[in-house]
């Protein structure tokens, strides 16, 4: 156990073994670029629905996979701004 606060400064916050990249100084995530990144692609799958498709398979598809994948992040959004915080 550290008795003082130069020995807590000198201890490593995060087990390099357990998340190898803290080592190297990156630690951390793109939230805000994870949910633009959502976004398009809801609205690429949206915009395939333009095309030469012959049956309603593939449209059944694509506006279920982008209704999912909304959900999702429309889940995730709520989540960050109510108290049951992930």
């Amino acid at each position: 156990m550290a008795s003082n606060s130069r020995e807590l400064a000198q201890q490593p916050a995060v087990d390099p073994e357990e998340e190898p990249s803290a080592e190297w100084g990156w630690h951390g995530g793109f939230p805000r670029a994870m949910v633009v990144a959502g976004w398009v692609s809801v609205a690429s799958l949206l915009l395939m629905l333009i095309g030469n498709h012959s049956g309603q398979t593939e449209n059944l598809w694509l506006v279920g996979v982008a209704i999912v994948m909304a959900a999702a992040l429309v889940w995730h959004s709520a989540g960050k701004r109510n108290s049951w915080r992930r």
